[in-house]
């Protein structure tokens, strides 16, 4: 990338090069277009693999609406969508080239790929998926979480993966002060991956 861009710049000016991933979920697999410009568009990325294997995915008969929150490009929401084809899956990113990737590997599915701004503001999540951009800075990543996890639905459930060296366990402490009680789900390769949900009588309101 261009000195100083990173993969959640809203238009990385780096060349297009274009690359494809291949990856195996349930003995699925999946071929997906990938481009210079976003998130490990190399190759699936180790703490992705990790929340994609070790998180139980929804069932065939779910229903309602979910998130994929820093979608790149589409990894997360493609797995979703063959996993819950009923629901309603809104990948979301700010990454333009990533968005227009997403849109291409979801295509004909029930993924609606958009910016944050884009989604319904009324909209609640029964599951929330995330390999949050830990390297965007405490303060960024918590503006994130917090404009999201207070729009799960009462009895939703929020997955995260976090890296152990990069703050998983200080994340998992905040998200309880601030009325998320995240439980430690499993542990693969030095990712943690949370389980997260709404202490509804002390949660925050959503952002506006």
């Amino acid at each position: 990338m261009a000195s100083g861009e990173h993969y959640f710049t809203a238009d990385p000016a780096v060349a297009h090069e274009r690359h494809e991933v291949v990856f195996t979920v349930d003995d699925h697999e999946f071929r997906l277009a990938t481009a210079s410009g976003v998130f490990s568009w190399r190759g699936l990325d180790p703490g992705t693999a990790a929340l994609l294997h070790h998180a139980p995915r929804p069932g065939p008969g779910t229903t309602g609406t979910l998130l994929d929150l820093g979608c790149g490009y589409g990894p997360i929401a493609r797995t979703l969508a063959h996993a819950a084809p009923r629901a309603t899956i809104y990948a979301v990113d700010v990454n333009q080239r990533a968005l227009e990737l997403t849109r291409e590997n979801t295509a004909g599915t029930n993924v609606v790929a958009v910016t944050p701004d884009e989604v319904p503001p009324t909209v609640r999540f029964a599951q929330i998926w995330s390999n949050p951009p830990i390297r965007i800075g405490k303060p960024e990543l918590h503006a994130l979480l917090l404009r999201w996890l207070p729009r799960l639905a009462d009895d939703g459930v929020a997955w995260l993966v976090v890296a152990r060296n990069l703050g998983a366990d200080s994340l998992q402490r905040w998200l309880g002060e601030q009325g998320f009680p995240a439980e430690r789900h499993a542990n693969h390769k030095g990712f943690r991956i949370f389980a997260v949900r709404k202490n509804t009588a002390t949660v925050v309101p959503p952002s506006r």
